[in-house]
């Protein structure tokens, strides 16, 4: 079974939005962590944000102080996806973009990547000037 696909990467203008889909079968389970992550030509890759749903509590989402403002992670369970949306995009923003997979543990305000289970295949955005 497929555990993760990701879409919705692509070519935008300066001040664009783009939305990424991230679609797991886990996003179903009654514990969960779906975290974003991205990394530009010749830079690291960074934490983006994350959403962080543990059995029985309060979903938690965390973004990364660059996303703040720009950036909304927001979840369909009946879809079993999480989206990214970036507003405003800036030319710093082209990278490629990963979503993963976990328990919900995984995502903390932290937005460190070793406690995931699966990622996905890169997909890519780029922001024209």
């Amino acid at each position: 079974q497929v555990q993760l696909v990701e879409s919705g990467g692509g070519l935008v203008q300066s001040g664009g939005s783009l939305r990424l889909s991230c679609a797991s079968p886990r996003i179903r389970n009654s514990d969960y962590g779906v975290g974003w992550f991205r990394q530009a030509p010749g830079k690291e890759r960074e934490g983006v944000g994350c959403v962080s749903q543990p059995d029985g509590l309060p979903r938690n989402t965390y973004y990364a102080f660059f996303a703040h403002g720009r950036f909304t992670i927001t979840t369909d369970v009946a879809e079993a996806r999480v989206y990214l949306q970036i507003n405003g995009a800036v030319p710093e923003d082209t990278a490629k973009y990963f979503c993963t997979v976990g328990p919900s543990y995984a995502c903390d305000s932290a937005l460190r990547g070793h406690n995931y289970v699966y990622w996905g295949e890169e997909t890519q955005v780029t922001v024209s000037s």
